[in-house]
């Protein structure tokens, strides 16, 4: 049984979520041979697969907002990425059915590319949308700003609307008619966090804080501050070219060797950009958030009340994170208890969702 997945490179949201949806999707179908299309670097599927299941293939399926740095947009770039990527040039759709026709896959799933709807469409073949927004909807949310942006928000609504089956994931960010809702979809952790505390040499019970700003590389200029904390260990990937190790400070490069659900897990509080799969892990994790917000981005709202209600989150502005001024609501947030129990991970609600669906495809495909 064969499946590709076609994914946003829009940070590494989309990229975790559709990875945790495949794995649960392995646990029930051990047969099923993977393909990934997208321009996430394939070394983030390497770290994240526990099986060498899939085959990659670097395919740009998606534009999303182009970033200046981890909190800032650039929004003309963005409109003249689109301008070379909406309409969809034929040769490429084209190219991508062929593919698809070729490898004889009994699903598309796509988080959220319309890209791979529209080839899936066109190859007769069962698009699965995933998503907890898309991109007319966060587009429209710029018109104030840059109403160039008009030209490809019906467009896109329209082919996204052509999913066989849409799935929403929560937090979500606008709720429309969907075939399943489901909660946060997270990776799940692999170290238990005594092991992880002990491979980063933490001891059990020192306080550990994780800054991240999910998947993109940060510049930390005032790790000074940080010190006024010497009993607490501060976890900051993507802030050095190599492994460091500074008194109570862990800087990692951008790609390191330690798994991010393991990082979130065994941290006692999140400090970072509001990004999908970093709300998703903290969620499960039950560790409280301090979220700097981007105030443009459509999504920031819906998300922050998510992570406000969910996670007992602190919202903390750009300007305060940057001058450390955040450390005085830290004591706060360390004396927070972890949220117990475990909560249904979305992941397995879509694989349970999917691989019911695949036989009535497989054996009824008109339906």
């Amino acid at each position: 049984m064969k499946i590709c997945a076609v994914i946003s490179p829009h940070g590494f949201g989309h990229a975790s979520r559709a990875v945790a949806v495949l794995e649960a999707l392995y646990q029930k179908l051990p047969n099923l041979q993977i393909d990934i299309f997208t321009s996430v670097p394939e070394w983030f599927f390497r770290d994240s697969f526990k099986e060498e299941n899939f085959r990659y293939f670097y395919f740009e399926t998606d534009i999303g907002v182009v970033q200046q740095n981890p909190l800032q947009e650039d929004l003309p770039g963005t409109i003249e990425r689109l301008k070379s990527f909406i309409p969809f040039g034929e040769e490429k759709v084209k190219y991508l059915v062929k593919l698809f026709k070729q490898n004889d896959y009994q699903l598309v799933l796509c988080d959220i590319s319309p890209l791979g709807i529209s080839a899936a469409k066109q190859a007769e073949i069962p698009a699965v949308l995933i998503e907890n927004f898309t991109w007319d909807w966060i587009y429209a949310g710029y018109l104030n700003l840059e109403p160039r942006f008009l030209p490809f928000i019906e467009p896109l609504r329209d082919i996204f609307l052509q999913a066989d089956y849409h799935i929403q994931t929560e937090p979500v960010c606008e709720y429309m008619q969907a075939d399943l809702i489901t909660s946060p979809v997270s990776r799940q952790p692999r170290t238990p966090r005594e092991q992880m505390r002990e491979l980063l040499k933490i001891g059990l019970f020192q306080s550990v804080v994780l800054i991240t700003m999910g998947g993109i590389p940060q510049a930390v200029e005032q790790l000074q501050p940080l010190r006024r904390f010497p009993d607490v260990v501060f976890v900051i990937p993507g802030a050095s070219e190599s492994y460091e190790r500074r008194g109570n400070l862990i800087l990692l490069p951008h790609h390191h060797s330690y798994y991010h659900p393991d990082l979130v897990h065994t941290s006692d509080v999140v400090v970072g950009k509001l990004g999908y799969s970093t709300i998703a892990e903290a969620y499960h994790a039950g560790v409280p958030y301090i979220y700097i917000p981007r105030d443009h981005f459509r999504e920031t709202q819906p998300l922050a009340s998510f992570v406000e209600r969910e996670l007992g989150g602190v919202r903390i502005e750009q300007d305060a994170f940057f001058s450390n001024k955040w450390l005085d609501v830290l004591p706060q947030m360390l004396s927070k208890p972890r949220k117990s129990g475990r909560r249904a991970n979305g992941a397995q609600q879509i694989a349970e969702f999917i691989s019911e669906r695949l036989g009535l495809w497989l054996f009824h495909p008109t339906n």
